[in-house]
């Protein structure tokens, strides 16, 4: 792997949770792997005073607490703190930005390196093109002696008018080549992985079709509830927290054509493609595509779970849904007649992300199978937790006759005792670096996505008849969700299994 170019790294709330949880960890990660710059400096910017001891001990205490890495050691979080500085400065002041501009050059006196900057925004959205113009009025979106690149994080935008509106606004400012919108999902390993499994085994793509595949099924469930940012998730739901982003880009990656390189435009030409091709949700069929769910109050093993009106931050008569479901297809050769179902909630019995593929039955049944087995053929590749690749197909039960049991085939990414996993942040960090935009969501992509969601959320605005349904937390969402899916008996595949009254595992 490539060193990347000396660079200054700005992070814009750097006060905040992301920062400390995230971002600060991955950086170490990427000093401990030795892929950092050989001159790098990180710049903390936030509206709370610190000096930079302060800054770099909140960072010490964050390194030890959220790094991936096993047993750190401590003279190499002090050698990296080392690289830590914080300036307190308020992010609708332009003055303060002139203050920014004088502080990064002088870094770049100190570290005796070239001017190139990368802007990272961990704040609220409402606050990227504010932020993004005073730095283009104090000078520093100008690439005429170093580079200059923005990282910004979902949501990008509300809807379709404002995600084009932001567009807009960041393309009268700087150029879409220097814009990087984050999804997290994309860096995480097993996702890149889609496309190897695809596109480098010739046992998979003659069969990644509508000749062969029934539909595919992707999951995302969370077993937390909003965690204390009721306010925050009141104001967006699951549609615009996940399903615009992360659950769409999974589909794209899944359904997309042959890139003709890995060229980070031609892999995102072919998602867009996937984009461009989604059958549009008409207003009126939203009801019978999409379904959404709000947990309430339970038990889950002995714990009294609140509802999520009762969060802190929920109004009380909320219609946020915490839990969607959606039915879909895709217009196109190698698709058509495929429905896609997607789903993702919170408060669901267990973190899970996967996608898996149903392959069609074999046309005459011969065989007895166990009651209540799977009775076809199912790829299932999982995100998180516990990463990996499963094919579940049939085989003979030993003994006399031809019953027949399903049995698994599978690989773990934690097998590779001698291979490191990246963290997923940690990926995407070390790309900007290096300019690599590949895992990262363009422009166009982001609106055509909104434009796919548009339908749904004027729906729900428009017709208070459509139903939230509840669902109690520790449950797989509304039970009606299973009528989204075609075919007689056919649900939706819960990959945990009980472990004992204490919890539950995930079974790959």
């Amino acid at each position: 792997m490539e060193n990347p170019a000396n660079l200054v790294l700005v992070i814009f709330g750097a006060s905040g949770d992301l920062t400390s949880r995230k971002l600060i960890p991955a950086l170490f990660s990427l000093k401990v792997q030795k892929l950092l710059p050989e001159k790098f400096a990180i710049l903390g910017v936030g509206r709370t005073s610190f000096t930079d001891n302060e800054f770099r001990r909140k960072m010490r205490e964050s390194i030890i607490s959220f790094s991936e890495e096993k047993k750190p050691e401590l003279n190499q979080i002090d050698q990296f703190a080392e690289c830590l500085n914080y300036v307190a400065m308020d992010n609708a002041i332009p003055a303060d930005f002139q203050k920014l501009r004088g502080i990064l050059l002088a870094t770049g006196k100190n570290y005796d390196m070239a001017p190139n900057y990368i802007f990272y925004m961990a704040t609220p959205p409402s606050l990227y093109a504010v932020i993004s113009e005073n730095l283009a009025k104090a000078g520093l979106a100008d690439q005429s002696d170093g580079f200059r690149r923005f990282i910004i994080e979902k949501p990008f935008g509300y809807d379709l008018e404002s995600g084009r509106e932001l567009n807009k606004k960041l393309h009268s400012l700087i150029s879409e080549t220097q814009i990087y919108r984050i999804d997290h999902y994309l860096g995480k390993e097993t996702v890149q992985n889609v496309l190897v499994t695809r596109f480098a085994n010739g046992i998979f793509e003659p069969l990644w079709n509508r000749n062969y595949i029934h539909r595919v099924e992707i999951t995302s469930a969370e077993n937390i509830g909003v965690e204390g940012r009721g306010g925050y998730y009141d104001s967006s739901g699951a549609l615009r927290d996940m399903v615009q982003n992360h659950l769409l880009q999974m589909v794209g990656l899944t359904a997309m054509e042959p890139p003709s390189s890995l060229e980070p435009d031609a892999i995102r030409n072919e998602i867009l493609k996937v984009f461009q091709s989604l059958q549009p949700v008409r207003e009126a069929d939203v009801p019978k595509q999409v379904l959404r769910g709000q947990y309430t109050g339970s038990t889950i093993r002995g714990e009294c779970v609140p509802g999520y009106r009762y969060e802190k931050g929920v109004s009380k008569d909320s219609r946020t849904e915490t839990f969607v479901a959606v039915k879909f297809f895709i217009n196109n050769w190698r698709w058509g007649g495929v429905p896609f179902y997607i789903r993702t909630g919170k408060r669901l019995p267990t973190r899970v992300t996967e996608i898996v593929i149903h392959f069609k039955m074999t046309p005459h049944h011969l065989f007895q199978r166990e009651i209540g087995a799977v009775s076809s053929n199912q790829l299932i590749i999982r995100i998180q937790p516990d990463e990996g690749i499963l094919l579940k197909f049939d085989m003979k039960d030993p003994g006399s006759g031809f019953n027949v049991k399903n049995v698994n085939m599978d690989f773990h990414y934690r097998d590779l005792a001698d291979m490191r996993v990246p963290a997923a942040y940690e990926r995407l960090l070390y790309d900007v670096m290096i300019g690599d935009s590949t895992l990262f969501s363009r422009d166009d992509e982001v609106e055509t996505a909104w434009k796919f969601i548009e339908p749904v959320q004027k729906a729900w605005a428009n017709n208070p008849a459509i139903k939230i349904y509840g669902y109690p937390a520790g449950t797989w969402g509304p039970s009606v969700s299973n009528d989204l899916i075609e075919g007689c008996g056919l649900t939706w595949r819960y990959p945990c299994k009980n472990l004992s009254d204490d919890g539950l595992y995930c079974e790959l």
